[in-house]
């Protein structure tokens, strides 16, 4: 995702990040070096040398910083990127397992009844094309539970959702 325009909100103190699909605030508390009243912004721009994914602040003492869109959007929940870190998590224990695993590749496509292509699509960690319903059933195939934890809050009880 680009970033088409980025601003300094000194009120709010957050960076206003904008892109095609919205605008988000990324709060100084979160800079690995943030302004301060002894050391104050000086200069945000859209870096072009991270093919404007990112931004570079430079502070008046001289030190910068840069942020890559990936850490704005994890702060602001973004679902998409919420599903896709969800989709290279599972598939990486999926390579774990196969690894682990005493069934043949030819035999865990059979039992998935797809292709080889198919079946080394959901091998590939950078592919988000693959659907959660996929990697669950090749887990359960592997012989593995898979649970998922929801709940509001620290302070809730989770519920749990077993996929079998």
């Amino acid at each position: 995702m680009k970033i088409k325009n980025v601003t300094a909100n000194s009120r709010r103190k957050a960076f206003e990040v904008r892109t095609a699909q919205g605008t988000y605030l990324f709060p100084y508390a979160k800079l690995e070096q943030p302004p301060s009243s002894k050391d104050r912004l000086r200069e945000v721009r859209v870096d072009k040398e991270l093919a404007s994914e990112g931004f570079t602040y430079r502070l008046e003492s001289g030190r910068e910083g840069t942020v890559h869109i990936d850490h704005v959007l994890e702060y602001n929940e973004d679902p998409k990127l919420l599903r896709d870190l969800f989709l290279y998590k599972l598939t990486v224990e999926v390579q774990r397992r196969l690894r682990k695993s005493v069934l043949s590749k030819r035999e865990i496509i059979r039992r998935l009844a797809t292709s080889p292509a198919q079946f080394y699509r959901l091998l590939d960690q950078t592919n988000y094309g693959k659907s959660v319903g996929q990697l669950l059933a090749l887990l359960r195939i592997l012989d593995c539970e898979v649970t998922l934890f929801v709940r509001h809050g620290v302070e809730e009880k989770p519920a749990i959702l077993r996929a079998i």
